[in-house]
């Protein structure tokens, strides 16, 4: 593949906004292909999976580079990849033997695996023996996979229509909704998108709706709602009928539930801010289910926001520990009795998940609930994100 030096520094432009700004790898890129409206189709599609490969592999690429010069690093990335280098000066610093016997002498698992220290050994104490396996499936690059709106279309038809665009997908047992791109694409030009016949969701995110047993005419809430993908999932899995309640403490978040309702042709959404404990307690009892998809590390979409890795803290991974429970201990109150709620994060972690359930199982808020079944989605096992979901039933 032939290498062009704009391309090569939007790819250097966002690697900045991301490591020396702190910003969120996706809205820079999303930023960076928007400024130049002259890069074509494959240009676009470099600047974005380069950018986001090199975010993934970064402590390994600054391991195994000559210097922190950007094209120093790029060119790194690039003999990682298998690809030669072309004869520019900008890479004349970059011996490629040297390079390949320095990566066949590393021997350290976290740097192998592009990771730091501490989370490396955060995740060995608490995944045990299943760890390296688990980040080493977490480093792989993320399936496009996408969510038929069961109300607009079925999944044959939605598979034939894109077929009938040159867009490959197949189905996987497990995951009723879900089509899984052949190969990337950008479907959010294609007008199947535009109609509301689908949305891009994680075969494993699918699943947390799917948890909550819901059927039509039941009154639900989505208390931790964000931009809407699983109120809008649970709204089709109810056939459009009764009555969803997507809740956030941010209401610029919910804006965006709005706006893909209209598209999907859901009108049983309501969206309601949080704005604290009169909020919860104004809606005690009522609701047949609740979905908590708490604030988590992120541990386990690390193939989709591989910056994550970078942003996280033990520090940061505690306070949300902190802010889950403070969750548990206050929002199942809604749920009526006899209903059910659904306790879900994206985090492989124990302390997150499993652990988190049990604390409030034990405490007087949870004394009226009991567990009826988990699942810990491993990235490993399920080729997808990694999740928990914990189905949790209120005694009559």
């Amino acid at each position: 593949m032939k290498l062009h030096n704009n391309t090569i520094r939007g790819v250097h432009t966002a690697l900045k906004a991301i490591f020396e700004e702190g910003q969120y790898a996706d809205k820079v890129i999303e930023r960076t292909l928007k400024s130049n409206p002259k890069w074509g189709a494959r240009d676009r599609s470099f600047i974005a999976e380069t950018t986001y490969e090199m975010v993934r592999w970064w402590r390994l690429i600054n391991y195994l580079s000559p210097s922190k010069d950007y094209y120093d690093l790029f060119g790194t990335y690039w003999l990682m990849q298998g690809h030669s280098l072309p004869p520019w000066e900008e890479f004349n610093r970059i011996n490629p033997d040297k390079l390949k016997e320095k990566y066949e002498k590393l021997d350290d698992p976290a740097k192998l695996e592009s990771v730091p220290d501490w989370l490396f050994e955060l995740g060995k104490k608490e995944l045990g023996e299943k760890w390296e396996a688990e980040i080493h499936s977490l480093n792989q690059e993320a399936q496009v996979v996408l969510r038929v709106n069961t109300l607009k279309t079925t999944r044959e038809r939605l598979k034939n229509r894109l077929a009938e665009d040159n867009i490959s997908t197949h189905i996987i047992k497990g995951y009723p909704d879900a089509l899984i791109l052949d190969e990337r694409a950008n479907v959010f030009r294609h007008p199947t998108f535009k109609e509301g016949l689908f949305e891009v969701q994680d075969a494993s995110s699918q699943l947390v709706a799917a948890a909550l047993a819901v059927e039509p005419g039941m009154r639900v809430i989505d208390a931790c709602a964000g931009a809407g993908g699983k109120s809008l999932h649970i709204a089709a899995l109810m056939q459009n009928k009764g009555k969803v309640l997507s809740m956030d403490v941010e209401e610029w978040k919910l804006q965006q539930t709005k706006l893909r309702a209209r598209r999907d042709g859901v009108s049983i959404i309501e969206r309601k801010v949080i704005e604290g404990s009169k909020t919860i307690k104004r809606l005690k009892d009522t609701a047949d289910r609740l979905l908590l998809d708490v604030p988590c590390s992120g541990l386990g979409v690390l193939r989709r926001n591989p910056d994550t890795k970078w942003k996280l803290s033990e520090e940061s991974i505690e306070k949300v520990r902190q802010t889950q429970q403070e969750i548990l201990q206050s929002y199942p109150s809604m749920v009526k009795p006899g209903g059910q709620l659904v306790y879900a994060t994206c985090s492989i972690l124990p302390s997150e998940n499993q652990d988190q359930v049990a604390k409030f199982l034990a405490s007087e808020a949870g004394k009226d609930f009991e567990l009826i079944e988990d699942q810990k989605v491993l990235a490993q096992e399920s080729g997808f994100d990694g999740f928990y979901i914990a189905r949790l039933q209120k005694k009559k």
